[in-house]
């Protein structure tokens, strides 16, 4: 295949933590970027990892001042890492999937070569996905701040009791709930712990937020969809022992008092899809959708 002109001119390969057995993907995608006059970076643990040697190795945090573009080799998890490490730089993502659902990826590991030569000659179209910012105040203090592209999560830890919580939104009373916990979610994130708790699935363009109760108490304790410019107050009311988490890793424990506040981020996170993308058609195939 004769080499094309990009408008990528640096392009970081990330892959899935803890996994060598994609280092023959990693190497093929580098040599056929090669290929195309293309520089290629080598994000540190994917190399250490798949003992990679011969290319330029960069910690993850450095990717986005030194490439235009970075391609994820993994599942959603390894997506939503990438994501967040490149919050401070303006570089899209291109997922290929060789994790288990892959909603955030969109080239399949067998159709990766061809998918990214449409790609770099111009065949995609660009899409901005919201983010959540989150801080924990303990004792009227911000001890903590976290980004998640998917959902912040405030749920009891092991097997503790119920947690109480207290649920306000734009300053507003919502209501005190006895539950698991608590789960709010970005578009993105619906179709992730949310959806597994019963959560609505929201298209990734509208512009909203989901709040999904964990197995409440109260059963009348429904999720519900609110304007994504709105601020989200959970106090913990009561709990044994209990936990924030951003995008599924731990981020912080709670203790009875302390307060999790919740809006839209100002950034957000660029992914980059092939033309002819369809949402829909990513739900149907995933989903198995009839």
């Amino acid at each position: 295949m004769p080499a094309m002109k990009s408008a990528f001119q640096k392009v970081a390969l990330v892959g899935k933590y803890m996994n060598p057995e994609m280092r023959e993907q990693i190497l093929a995608l580098a040599g056929f970027l090669l290929k195309q006059n293309i520089k290629v970076v080598i994000e540190e643990s994917t190399a250490a990892q798949s003992d990679i040697l011969g290319h330029e190795i960069v910690h993850i945090d450095a990717i986005g001042a030194c490439a235009d573009l970075a391609i994820v080799l993994g599942g959603d998890g390894t997506m939503l890492t990438a994501a967040r490490a490149l919050l401070d730089h303006d570089i899209p993502l291109v997922g290929v999937n060789r994790g288990r659902f892959g909603f955030l990826t969109d080239l399949s590991s067998e159709s990766m070569l061809e998918g990214m030569a449409k790609i770099l000659a111009g065949e995609y179209n660009i899409e901005q996905r919201m983010l959540l910012s989150a801080s924990i105040q303990c004792d009227n203090e911000i001890v903590s701040h976290g980004y998640a592209l998917n959902d912040v999560v405030v749920n009891k830890m092991g097997m503790s009791r119920l947690i109480e919580l207290e649920v306000n939104i734009d300053e507003q009373f919502v209501h005190r709930q006895r539950s698991d916990g608590l789960i709010i979610s970005t578009p993105t994130g619906t179709t992730a712990y949310s959806l597994s708790a019963g959560g609505p699935i929201l298209h990734p363009a509208l512009d909203a937020i989901a709040i999904v109760p964990i197995c409440p108490h109260t059963l009348s304790n429904r999720p519900i969809a609110i304007n994504a410019s709105s601020k989200i107050d959970i106090v913990l009311v009561h709990t044994e022992d209990a936990a924030v988490h951003f995008d599924g890793q731990l981020h912080k424990a709670l203790k009875q008092g302390d307060r999790v506040l919740v809006q839209r981020a100002e950034k957000t996170v660029s992914l980059l899809h092939p033309l002819g993308h369809s949402h829909y058609d990513m739900l149907r195939e995933k989903l198995h959708w009839g």
